[in-house]
């Protein structure tokens, strides 16, 4: 008898230790997909207040020759003269490189010799035919001949031509890729030349500000090189069709650079004045803005709840992004937090100030975000 009742005693406590840990795994998953036993997501928030808007538009580009060619030969030939050092400068129309031209001259010559005979047979047939001693085809035929040898020597003295390659405009010669005595074929790339004032710079802006755009705008660029120089210019060219992957214009300015100092494929910071100041913009930290495809969102706080709300921006300045469309003045943005995973539309959110705010202290009354909440009994550390 008492092993039927320590038995059964056995069995109840361990049927009450089991109903106790299932309550505390229901009481733990009661706040699956957000923060345990219903806390709210402590997140960073910014007030919107409109704000003045410099009328101008920032970028990055690359700089580029205004001209650019690479120099290489229409015949093959062996190299006998190069007129030009590496680095240096030259004037349009310079010889660069002179090809051995003996064959091209010989022929020059063949073929002045045959026009020369022509041009004498031609003067006999003439006479021959005003006293009637030659039929009229022979002296036709004269005629004729007297034509294909003037174009025999044109050719040749085209040919002859070829053999010394002058530059197409004035510029920088590069370093060049062959020596004198090496025989070159046609096409071979011998050295690139490139015209340095002005110089260009390519960028692209986004298709929501293509009624600011317009040939003639200033633009200052800087570049790593000289951080504390800034190099003025202007748009010279708006391409008129529309990058189908990043929905962005393109544009080209020449910027002018008569010592020098700028070079092709360097990376530039650009501003483009557009003349549009907005003293009524709202600005949004960049780190606000998220995107799912083509939609760009930012989290707001209305009623201590997050609310999802697609926005269309304008105007990128450094770290901020104007909002023109889907925000107001006075929304609350979430800044921090809204990328965490249990982030979701209507999910309850504790506002805090931004860090470095108020020496990094929370707001009177709230925790940092990863701080535990304050249990109902601690004590304050007065003792009171």
């Amino acid at each position: 008898m008492r092993r039927t009742y320590l038995f059964s005693a056995v069995m109840i406590a361990a049927a009450l230790s089991l109903s106790a840990c299932g309550g505390k795994q229901e009481q733990g998953a009661g706040g699956a997909g957000g923060p345990p036993g219903g806390m709210q997501l402590p997140v960073e928030t910014v007030t919107l207040q409109p704000q003045a808007l410099a009328g101008g538009l920032q970028t990055v580009g690359s700089l580029r020759a205004d001209e650019s060619v690479v120099v290489r030969p229409e015949v093959g030939g062996r190299v006998t003269r190069i007129h030009f050092t590496e680095g240096g400068r030259v004037a349009a129309g310079q010889p660069l490189f002179t090809l051995d031209g003996s064959l091209a001259q010989a022929s020059l010559n063949e073929a002045a010799a045959n026009l020369e005979n022509s041009r004498r047979t031609i003067a006999r047939a003439e006479q021959l035919s005003r006293e009637n001693l030659i039929a009229q085809s022979d002296l036709d035929k004269a005629r004729a001949q007297l034509g294909v040898d003037q174009a025999r020597v044109a050719s040749a003295r085209t040919a002859l031509s070829k053999m010394t390659l002058s530059a197409p405009f004035s510029g920088q010669v590069g370093l060049r890729s062959v020596s004198v005595g090496e025989f070159v074929n046609v096409g071979q790339d011998l050295v690139t030349l490139v015209k340095l004032d002005p110089i260009e710079v390519d960028f692209s802006v986004p298709e929501t500000v293509l009624d600011q755009l317009r040939n003639g705008q200033k633009i200052d660029i800087i570049v790593d090189a000289f951080p504390g120089d800034a190099f003025g210019g202007k748009v010279v060219a708006i391409d008129p069709v529309i990058d189908p992957n990043t929905r962005s214009a393109k544009l080209r300015a020449q910027i002018p650079n008569p010592d020098f100092r700028l070079r092709p494929g360097q990376f530039a910071k650009l501003q483009l004045d557009t003349g549009t100041g907005d003293a009524k913009a709202l600005m949004v930290p960049e780190q606000a803005l998220m995107q799912d495809g083509d939609t760009r969102f930012v989290y707001l706080v209305v009623d201590g709840k997050a609310k999802k709300t697609t926005v269309k921006t304008g105007t990128r300045t450094p770290g901020l992004v104007q909002v023109v469309e889907g925000l107001k003045a006075g929304d609350v943005v979430i800044t921090a937090g809204q990328a965490k995973p249990m982030m979701h539309d209507g999910m309850p959110v504790m506002s805090l100030p931004p860090q470095g705010a108020d020496g990094d202290k929370p707001a009177a009354g709230a925790t940092k975000p990863g701080d535990a909440p304050a249990k109902a009994t601690d004590k304050p550390a007065n003792g009171g």
